[in-house]
Formats: structure tokens, C-alpha cells, sequence
């Protein structure tokens, strides 16, 4: 086996250790989401801690790692009988992104449980991490349902598996570490709540401190053995450190002027729900056991907070995670007072002082804890000329960018037919979860089980097959798999005019903010994006498909408007990203948006040079709707006419608000589907 990284080698990501090592003192502060751009230390780290973990004492053969002293009373591999079992090290078990439903929690052989009547079941990644740590890496491109399971069970300690009425149930408790670059895509709001903590990583730009980094990777890249010799008593000392923090927890006094500053926190930060008031007093609690106390001082529930809070204050999915640091001091100041300080403080600087983990020493500086401030407000941008009111015209340069207008609920925009892409909740597609539709014969493992299509396969062969008693004799081939429709994400590919027929400030803002919301619907609807805009000469791939809404958002907002309408080379970009994107991922079906007033300008003949681009998508069979932008009391109709060329469907921006008196869900019309607009 190679030698880990070790532990307390890692350069600086002061708050990153902390928040492993608060974790494996005290497993019920809930786990640990670390957010960060790729290339910082996050999975070092993480894979580095299970060294530290003490040994676990398991019972002989137990595939569930039951503790000899207290074994689980409905151990599928049970009952056992107390008494000396075996040490072994903590184990870190890593999920894979793609991994099935059976591979996390197990597999019930349902042949066996209908023909034979015993429970023969296969345990899971659940069950390996029993007792020690789930790791997840890339954790917000794991389907959804996957992670609900996931936290479930990290949340109540055993994992259930049911196939038709057979269970089975173990115990599945571990520390949950996740890990995930924003870049990628952003976790669902109630998702990121069931972390308990959540710290934000990033590259020093400090150059000592990134020499360090390299000085040591290289070293241990070298001679992994001799790198690990090096930081043998660091490791040690920190160790136990962790055991003697353990023996300490129960000790530790939470007072009521502590619970009144958590709970007077949590209210001025407006976090839904108890469950922050909760993982803080742990944290706090935790923190406090770390540092050698038995009494929670008013710095613990300040870090406690800046762990615990900065990604349950997110209203919406552009909010960027983390915590005005001013406003949380003067909430604790207001608050403070009391029964905090405890009589025999020992020596802050002293072995057991301080909350954050030993430092690296004089080999190598330190890194500051991360900024998580929230950013400044932008200032208020130079008020530009409208479309044909004085200054300079419309369309006869580049302008500066407008900000958009506020974003509202639209209407649900789907792809026609039955798809079978990654699990979202846009269009109607074959899924493994969803309202049973029918049945087949299964493919490779059994999973869903029909349980009616299968009883009426077997009942007819029931007399030649010697059924004598009450039981139904079933075979392989009997058994059905049940069909089920559910929803899946698609890949939603926005072209936006961005040239001078848009530029007017107010219909700008307003195109902006309708855009906004449509990424919005996309993050919730769990689709990939992407945004190509066309102006001037011609159109530019400002952000290629990604699960990441919030980089499509940035990109929206510093988008500049000016130019001719190039609007042939906006589709024939699109037409380009789709081809790729249908080699990449086939099973994704797309929606072409294209966000326009229909006009188009520039090089000879570009209405033509449009018409031909719109119907090499309605060939191609794409999902189109043309947003129209078109403002004013005389209206020309063009986006309507490309919404027929494309086999699409035109909406207007009022019309696109799911409030509006057309407040019916319509699906976008498919390519041998004459366009319409919506009423």
C-alpha cells in the first residue's frame, strides 16, 4: 500500500484542517463540504486524515465492522456475541461520481428472496465506511438521488434497502467529506444544509508560500517513505491530540450565554431552519474540547460560525457562500456576557490552546484564513444614452455593460418526446426513479422489480413446474423490471443578441434579467448550460457547456452590447456546440434559447445567410424557443418568422413570465412542429 501524504505536511488551508480534524473529534458535528478551484490540497487532505483516525476494534468477519463491546443488534451478518474482536485502521472509502444506487447501499438478490425466501444481500459503499470516512469527490456531479441517500444515512446512522417489501438495514455511520469545485456546478440549497460544515479553499498567491508547496510535493514524490519519516512526530503529537480532545467532549460545558450568542447568530443571518443552531453548538462545543477547555468561549461560537454558517446564508443560487464578519462580531457583542469565562483558563499558547491545529513551524510560512466577506456592492454604473435619444446612436459601437433586472419565475420550457439523458427535472424521460409505467425484462442485474408482470409470467407455468405447495415457483426468466418515467436535465445552450438593435439600456436590462431567470429555472431544473453571443462580425462562445449556472451567470453580467446582428454566425456557433456536445453526451437531449429581436445585419444578404442556419437545427430535430425582444408600438415579426424557420416556438418576454395571463405550461414544439406563439 503507498504512504499517504502526510497530515500535517500540508502547507497552509488553516480552516480546511480544522474542519477535518473538529470531525474526527466529534463525527455528529456532521461532516465537512470543502468548496475550492481545483489543485489545492482538497483530496491530500482529506486521504491524509484517515492516518490520524485511532484504530477501530471490529468484530471477526463482520463485513459491517461492528464493535465487539456493542455489536448491531439487526447486523445482517449478526447476531453476534460480545466479546475481544480485532484492530484495524480507519478506513476512507471513496464514492465514485458514476457509481449506482446498489453499489452505495447494496444489492438485495430478489431471485432469492421470492424463490427461496432468505435475505441474500451484498453490501455496499455504506457499509465499508461503517466507523470510519465516505469520501466524496465531486460531490455536487453526483445524481441527486444518489446524494439523498447519502445523507440520509449520514444523518441517521444506518442505511436502509428495499426491494418490494424486503429490507434490510445496517449501520452506516461514518464521517461524510465532500469535495467540489463551484466551476462545475453548484450543490441544491437543502443539500448543502445537510453538511454540517463548509470551508472555502484557494491557492496562496504568496510565492513563498507556493515554493514551500512544491519544495515538499517534490520531496515526498521522491521518497514517499522517507517524506512520511520526516513528519513521524508531528503526526503523532497531532494524533493525540485528536484522542485526547475525544476523552475530553463530554466534559465540555455549553453555557447559556454561549447558546444565546449561536442562536442570536443564526436568527441575524436569516438561516432556515434549527439545524445551524445545532451543528453550531457542536462546532462550538468541539472547539472548545480541541483547544484543552471545558467551557465554550465566546471565539469558539465566532469560528463555529464561519464554519458552520456561510453556506446556509444563501438565498439564491448567485449568492456567493460566506459571512459579513463586522455584522457577526457585533451580533456577539451584543449577545456576549455572562457564564463564558471559565475560572481556570489554561495558557491560550500553551499545547492545549488556540482552536486552530499545530502550524508547520519555521520550515515553512503559514496561510492567512481564507476571506469569505461578502463582495462589495458595485458602484452604480454611468447612465448611458437610450436607442435614438440623443449622444450616440444604437448599434455605432461597443457600450458598457448593463446590469440586469431583477429575475422572475418563468414558465417550464421542455423538450418534446421521451428522452433517457442524466436525471434532472425538465423533460420527460426513462429513469430509475419515477411513476412506474410498465414492465421488461431486466437487463443485467434485477433493480426495480414489477411485481404483478412478474406473478403473471411465473402463473402460467406453475402446474409443470411441480408446485405442490402454497408458494408461486419463480424463475429467472419470470422476473420483470419495472419501467418508470421520471424527469431528466438537459443542456439548454442560450444565444443571446448582444448588438446594437438590443443596446437601448432598459430593453438590455430587461433581456438580461429574463436570461437570469431562465439559468435560474436551469440550476433548479439540474440542466447544463451554455452561452454564445453574437454582435459585431460575429459570435463568440462566452461559456462552453457546464453544470456550472453561476459562471453563466458572470458571464451574462459583464456582457457589452454594440455592433451589427451577425445573427447566421450566433446559430451556426450553436449548431457547432450542439454537434460536439451530442458526441460528448448523447443521452442529453438539448434546447436551443436564442434570445433575439429577429433582426439581422451585416455581410451580404443576412437574412438568408439566418434562414439557412435556423433550418439546419429544425433538420437536426433541436428543441428551439426564440425568446422576442422586440419593444416598441411597431413590430416586425422577425423573431416569430425565425421560430418557424428554427421548428421552434416564440415567446415574448412578458409572456415568458410564469405569472403572466398565459400562464399554461407548453412544451417547445419539435422540429416537424409548425411554430407558434405562445397566448
Amino acid at each position: 500500500m503507498s504512504t499517504p501524504y502526510p497530515f500535517t505536511a500540508v502547507v497552509g488551508q488553516d480552516d480546511l484542517r480544522l474542519a477535518l480534524l473538529l470531525n474526527a473529534v466529534a463525527p455528529a458535528v456532521g461532516g465537512v463540504l470543502v468548496r475550492g478551484e481545483k489543485g489545492t490540497a482538497k483530496s491530500t487532505a482529506v486521504r491524509a486524515l484517515s492516518a490520524l483516525l485511532p484504530e477501530v476494534d471490529v468484530v471477526l468477519g463482520c463485513r459491517f465492522s461492528c464493535a465487539p463491546g456493542a455489536p448491531d443488534p439487526v447486523c445482517p451478518d449478526g447476531p453476534h456475541e460480545t466479546g475481544p474482536g480485532s484492530s484495524r485502521p480507519a478506513r476512507v472509502v471513496e464514492l465514485p461520481v458514476g457509481a449506482s444506487e446498489d453499489r452505495l447501499v447494496g444489492a438485495l438478490d430478489i431471485e432469492r428472496a421470492l424463490a427461496e425466501g432468505v435475505k441474500a444481500f451484498e453490501p455496499g459503499l455504506l457499509a465499508d465506511a461503517n466507523r470510519g470516512v465516505l469520501y466524496v469527490d465531486e460531490v455536487n456531479l453526483l445524481h441527486d438521488h444518489l446524494v439523498d441517500l447519502l445523507l440520509d444515512a449520514a444523518a441517521m446512522g444506518s442505511s436502509y434497502v428495499e426491494r418490494e417489501g424486503v429490507s434490510v438495514r445496517h449501520a452506516a455511520r461514518f464521517l461524510l467529506v465532500g469535495t467540489m469545485n463551484p466551476e462545475e456546478g453548484e450543490l441544491r440549497p437543502q443539500l448543502l444544509d445537510r453538511f454540517g460544515l463548509t470551508v472555502e479553499v484557494a491557492a496562496s498567491r504568496e510565492p513563498d508560500l507556493r515554493v514551500e508547496v512544491v519544495r515538499r510535493r517534490l520531496a515526498y514524490d521522491d521518497d514517499p517513505a522517507a517524506f512520511a519519516a520526516r513528519w513521524a512526530d508531528e503526526e503523532n503529537a497531532l494524533r493525540a491530540r485528536i484522542v485526547a480532545a475525544r476523552a475530553l467532549l463530554p466534559e465540555v460545558r455549553l453555557g447559556d450565554a454561549a447558546l444565546r450568542q449561536i442562536a442570536a447568530t443564526c436568527a441575524a443571518f436569516e438561516v432556515d431552519g434549527m439545524r445551524a443552531d445545532i451543528v453550531m453548538a457542536r462546532t462550538a462545543t468541539t472547539l472548545a474540547a480541541w483547544a484543552g477547555r471545558t467551557v465554550v468561549l465566546a471565539e469558539d461560537v465566532r469560528q463555529a460560525a464561519l464554519l458552520a454558517l456561510p453556506h446556509r446564508r444563501r438565498r439564491n443560487p448567485f449568492d456567493a457562500p460566506g459571512l459579513d464578519e463586522e455584522k457577526l462580531d457585533d451580533t456577539l457583542e451584543e449577545f456576549g456576557g455572562g457564564d463564558d469565562t471559565p475560572e481556570d483558563d489554561p495558557d491560550p499558547d500553551g499545547p492545549g490552546g488556540g482552536g486552530r491545529p499545530p502550524q508547520d513551524g519555521p520550515e515553512g510560512p503559514q496561510d492567512g484564513p481564507v476571506d469569505t466577506a461578502e463582495a462589495p456592492e458595485r458602484p452604480e454604473e454611468p447612465a448611458q444614452p437610450e436607442e435614438g435619444q440623443g449622444g450616440r446612436p444604437a448599434g455605432s459601437g461597443e457600450q458598457s455593460a448593463v446590469r440586469a433586472a431583477e429575475p422572475f419565475r418563468t414558465k417550464m420550457l421542455s423538450v418534446p418526446g421521451l428522452g433517457e439523458g442524466a436525471a434532472g427535472r425538465r423533460s420527460r424521460a426513462r429513469t430509475d426513479h419515477g411513476r412506474t409505467t410498465g414492465s421488461r425484462r431486466p437487463r443485467g442485474a434485477l433493480t426495480k422489480l414489477h411485481l404483478a408482470a412478474t406473478v403473471q409470467a411465473a402463473a402460467p407455468h406453475q402446474r409443470a413446474r411441480g408446485r405442490s405447495g402454497r408458494g408461486l415457483v419463480v424463475r429467472r426468466d419470470d422476473l420483470r423490471q419495472a419501467t418508470r418515467e421520471g424527469r431528466e436535465g438537459n443542456l439548454v445552450l442560450f444565444v443571446v443578441d448582444a448588438s446594437g438593435s438590443m443596446a437601448a439600456r432598459q430593453r438590455m436590462s430587461a433581456v438580461k434579467g429574463a436570461v437570469l431567470s431562465l439559468l435560474l429555472d436551469a440550476y433548479q431544473r439540474r440542466d447544463k448550460v451554455g452561452l454564445i453571443t453574437f454582435r459585431g462580425k460575429d459570435a463568440t462562445v462566452a461559456l462552453p457547456p457546464t453544470s456550472s449556472v453561476d459562471a453563466a451567470a458572470v458571464r451574462l453580467e459583464t456582457l457589452p452590447t454594440g455592433g451589427r446582428t451577425p445573427l447566421s454566425a450566433g446559430l451556426l456557433k450553436a449548431h457547432d456546440v450542439l454537434r460536439v456536445e451530442r458526441m460528448r453526451d448523447p443521452a442529453r437531449r438539448p434546447l436551443l434559447v436564442v434570445v433575439t429581436d429577429g433582426r439581422a445585419t451585416g455581410g451580404p444578404d443576412p437574412v438568408a445567410l439566418g434562414t439557412r442556419a435556423a433550418r439546419l437545427h429544425a433538420a437536426e430535430g433541436t428543441a428551439s424557443v426564440v425568446v422576442d425582444c422586440e419593444s416598441g408600438p411597431v413590430r416586425l415579426g422577425l423573431a416569430g418568422a425565425l421560430a418557424g424557420e428554427l421548428g421552434g416556438t416564440a415567446v415574448t418576454l412578458d409572456e415568458l413570465r410564469a405569472d403572466s395571463i398565459a400562464g399554461l405550461v407548453r412544451d417547445v414544439q419539435g422540429a416537424s412542429g409548425a411554430h407558434r406563439r405562445v397566448a
